[in-house]
């Protein structure tokens, strides 16, 4: 319990243990998947369940603990702390990735590339005869093995310095930024109306928040089956498939945790009658969590697709 004045010290709980171990067993069975093993997406899963259980436990009691009153101003700046820098860690997850790509493009392919009187001999010993462009979908096995770029198929090559991520995606990358950005207008007009005790209105926005949200990972769908089915793109075509695919799939990601954050917060206000104009702070940190997402897709919007 918690008092005013008091620091908040929690009872004894397994909840972090289980939330660990369901943790480390996603995170093993994903690293078995991407590796080719067949029990990989079955221990993904069963990690996946147990951190599911767990996190809805734990979130229960921390709701119970809100609406019985429990919960010292402290305890709640804690929270919006807590918010704080997990936002801060996702930021710099992806600022990894986004400099992974700035090096690759700035660097590493100029080199390759020969560009410049010192870097002739790093062409000469790495990779003789690349010629720096993109998107790269070779690989120095494939060239040295004589696949070159036809790993796209014979009627498809995307190793040439003509083609760009305009031509490649099409209009789809604008409409997922449209939908995107459409739902970071309307989660801010249900945080205004939640704000006002407008439940209503509360409602309603975050209800199209979500389908919006919906919306956004069906296009992505769409643009994983176009990019393997049509355009022959995995994570093993080069730096531009590893690049493209970590960068949209962990966004993608992302987006999914957030759609789920917020519908559950849709659900709780719907049949609970949850949140109050100075006490709603559950939804706040997911709409919070929402903005960022949003913020990352223009980052990858324009360096991925429109200067990729």
């Amino acid at each position: 319990m918690a008092t005013e004045g008091t620091y908040y010290v929690p009872e004894q709980s397994k909840l972090p243990i289980f939330a660990s171990l369901g943790l480390f067993i996603t995170v093993f069975g994903a690293a078995n998947w991407m590796n080719g093993n067949d029990n990989g997406p079955m221990i993904f899963m069963a990690g996946g369940f147990i951190l599911a259980v767990v996190l809805w436990n734990w979130f229960s009691t921390v709701i119970d603990e809100n609406m019985n009153g429990l919960n010292s101003v402290q305890l709640k700046r804690s929270y919006v702390w807590g918010m704080g820098w997990f936002i801060f860690s996702e930021v710099m997850f992806f600022a990894a990735f986004f400099g992974a790509l700035y090096y690759i493009r700035n660097f590493s392919l100029p080199w390759l590339g020969g560009e410049g009187s010192h870097d002739t001999m790093t062409n000469e010993l790495l990779w003789n005869g690349f010629e720096n462009h993109w998107p790269l979908m070779t690989t120095p096995d494939m060239a040295a093995n004589g696949a070159g770029a036809t790993v796209l198929g014979p009627e498809q090559n995307m190793s040439g310095s003509n083609l760009t991520a305009e031509n490649i995606w099409g209009w789809l990358p604008l409409w997922n930024t449209i939908v995107l950005l459409t739902s970071s207008v309307t989660v801010h007009f249900a945080h205004s109306a939640i704000k006002k005790d407008n439940r209503k209105a509360f409602n309603v926005w975050l209800g199209i928040t979500v389908a919006l949200g919906i919306i956004f990972l069906i296009l992505q769908v769409e643009e994983y089956i176009h990019a393997y089915q049509e355009l022959g793109l995995t994570l093993a075509s080069g730096a531009y498939g590893t690049t493209f695919f970590m960068l949209t799939g962990f966004h993608g990601a992302h987006v999914t945790l957030g759609t789920f954050m917020l519908l559950v917060m849709w659900l709780r206000s719907v049949f609970k009658g949850h949140f109050k104009s100075d006490d709603q702070f559950g939804f706040e940190a997911a709409s919070w969590y929402w903005h960022f997402v949003d913020v990352v897709w223009v980052g990858l919007f324009l360096f991925v697709y429109v200067l990729g």
